[in-house]
């Protein structure tokens, strides 16, 4: 498949309605303020489900993210191009949002590309629809808002991240942010992400492996 036109076309291509069982989006927004049934009923007539392999893109950069996306299962990253090297921006997994927040609220041209680390699936939601909902449901706007407040705390612990001048420091911090993911995504990843050759961050977790290991026989 053509890279340039990857992106959106496994969306389209696999969607589905929203099976039984899986996580529906006014269960999500629930989750941050209450809505009404009504409300929640049109939010979830307008969802849909699809599936993105492992390594295929989401969304590739210059292309307008028409969707918001919830993942419920899988694992994601976003990257843009500097150069001839990829900077991973963000890594997300389960029960997290996935888009490129910018060019969907602006309905502009994305910057970074949107990659499956996993082979996952989505619940999705059109720009459209949503601007929709927000018209008729006063409360979804509240409940949008303090959606939006998680995002911006995520995205505020990134820049302090990346901001740590030591690479020790940043790995300290993604372990005790994100422990889920320091043994489930790639190391190349999680060394793009926090700003480091993979070999710095090989060195950094064999030597925490040697001190857990020395601390463990010390107290036998």
């Amino acid at each position: 498949m053509n890279p340039s036109i990857e992106g959106l076309y496994f969306v389209e291509k696999t969607r589905i309605a929203v099976p039984a069982g899986v996580i529906l989006p006014s269960a999500f927004l629930r989750f941050f303020h209450p809505i009404s049934e009504k409300a929640a009923r049109f939010i979830d007539s307008k969802a849909f489900q699809c599936s993105i392999p492992k390594n295929k893109f989401l969304l590739r950069s210059g292309q307008v993210c028409p969707y918001l996306f919830l993942v419920s299962k899988g694992l994601f990253r976003g990257y843009i191009v500097d150069g001839k090297n990829e900077a991973t921006t963000w890594i997300t997994a389960e029960n997290d949002l996935v888009a490129s927040i910018s060019s969907f609220f602006d309905q502009s041209p994305s910057v970074e590309n949107i990659q499956a680390l996993e082979d996952s699936e989505l619940i999705g939601i059109h720009f459209d629809d949503l601007e929709v909902a927000y018209q008729k449901f006063p409360e979804l706007n509240i409940a949008a808002r303090k959606v939006l407040q998680q995002l911006y705390r995520q995205a505020e612990e990134r820049a302090y991240l990346v901001r740590l001048a030591k690479a020790s420091s940043r790995y300290t911090y993604f372990q005790e942010h994100q422990p889920e993911l320091v043994n489930r995504v790639s190391l190349k990843f999680i060394a793009s992400h926090l700003g480091m050759t993979l070999e710095t961050l090989s060195r950094l977790r064999g030597s925490i492996l040697r001190q857990s290991t020395d601390n463990s026989e010390k107290s036998i």
